[in-house]
């Protein structure tokens, strides 16, 4: 390898793409076409990023495939971080394979926190925990050991494990440091903020106010029955009814949650959950039988029982009922969570993430749009949407491995 490679790698690895640049941007050789790739994804431009990784995985030989294979694990990274979550998993998969293989076993463990981010983001919690518990981070340099840390600390948050997302910041924040990159640091100190964010609204005895993620852990801890809109269950310290698929049910319970303990009117439940303007008696009949069936669904937690003018909950073993919302609501709400973060997004990754359809997502995305609350740049299937950062959960990084090490 020549001295202008190994330079540029090290800038690479060091967080300083310009001074890479520097050294190969007037290269059409393999290995200085991957640096700039890499370079250019640090910078922000991951449509030319792209380009350059694809030319000089075609430009790198057939007998130079653990080469071949880190560029592929770059242009895995540019589409998490552009939100690009149908690019193909098995070709991230095979390309891993190829690592271990070979005895790469940096680059290999780097292709594997991929794979888990993308879990994280899609929500499949239980699987990205199963393949972190397989990494260890102890032979990792430091940059990759904040990497890891970060990765327990997103997955801890969405647990509500916030001492144990505390502990990994702290852990993060330490290999960072002994890192010295800058982006990477930054990362961290964003992270860090996301717990002393809002992160929901607790409902109750009329009132409202900002919880954070550490307060929402402790509700749940205590002796109140909450009724989560945010993942739509009532639950206490020891049982969860899960509604998530029971929307009817989950906005009797709510509007229930609410008032409490007062009663709740027919009219009102009819106009809330049924949207009933004017109710007759097919509308009573209906909220008859659904009461029945959130009895039923609530009968470990609480008892629906009637009064004159409606109906009210009584818990059984709660001191008290709470209704915990998130921060934001509306018929968007959802889509405008995870353009949160300030990443873009396309629509099929939303959709993948939200477990909605594209044109569903797609429909969402031109209502915000049209009132001015997100933006889009590019056409077609290259098209990305996006917000102005507002508090959310942390990034991911953008920490390739100088690739032509070879």
């Amino acid at each position: 390898m020549d001295s202008l490679i190994t330079a540029a790698a090290q800038a690479l690895a060091a967080g300083d793409p310009l001074a890479a640049l520097n050294r190969v941007a007037l290269r059409e050789d393999a290995p200085a076409l991957a640096l700039r790739g890499i370079a250019m994804a640090q910078l922000g431009d991951f449509p030319r990023a792209k380009a350059l990784l694809r030319r000089a995985a075609r430009a790198f030989g057939p007998r130079e495939t653990v080469a071949r294979a880190r560029c592929v694990v770059a242009q895995a990274e540019i589409a998490l971080v552009s939100r690009d979550l149908g690019w193909p998993a098995k070709t991230l998969d095979a390309a891993r394979a190829t690592l271990e293989e070979r005895g790469d076993r940096l680059n290999a463990a780097h292709a594997r926190y991929l794979e888990v981010r993308r879990l994280i983001l899609i929500g499949r919690l239980d699987e990205a925990e199963r393949r972190l518990a397989a990494l260890d981070p102890a032979p990792l340099p430091p940059a990759w050991r904040t990497a890891h840390a970060l990765v327990v600390a997103g997955i801890a948050m969405r647990r509500l494990r916030t001492q144990a997302a505390r502990a990994a910041i702290d852990r993060a924040a330490r290999a960072a440091r002994r890192a010295g990159i800058p982006a990477l640091t930054a990362e961290v100190e964003s992270a860090a903020l996301v717990l002393k964010r809002p992160a929901a609204r607790l409902v109750a005895n009329g009132e409202e106010r900002l919880l954070r993620l550490d307060e929402v852990e402790a509700l749940f801890a205590s002796k109140a029955l909450v009724v989560d809109a945010c993942r739509h269950a009532v639950r206490d310290a020891r049982t969860l009814a899960s509604l998530a698929r029971r929307p009817v049910l989950f906005a009797l319970a709510r509007v229930l949650g609410e008032s409490w303990p007062g009663d709740v009117s027919r009219d009102t439940l009819l106009s809330r959950a049924f949207g009933a303007k004017v109710a007759d008696e097919s509308h009573r009949t209906r909220l008859r039988v659904e009461i029945g069936r959130l009895r039923r669904a609530l009968r470990p937690l609480a008892t629906v029982t009637a009064t004159k003018r409606g109906f009210a909950l009584a818990p059984r073993r709660s001191r008290e009922v709470v209704v915990l919302a998130p921060p934001a609501e509306g018929e968007h709400a959802a889509v405008l969570a995870f353009l949160a973060d300030g990443e873009f997004w396309s629509s099929s990754a939303l959709s993948l993430a939200l477990g909605s359809s594209q044109r569903t997502v797609q429909r969402s995305l031109d209502a915000l749009a049209a009132a001015g609350k997100v933006e889009s740049f590019g056409r077609g299937r290259a098209r990305r949407w996006l917000t102005p950062p507002v508090p959310g959960f942390t990034t991911t990084l953008l920490l390739p491995a100088p690739l032509p090490s070879d």
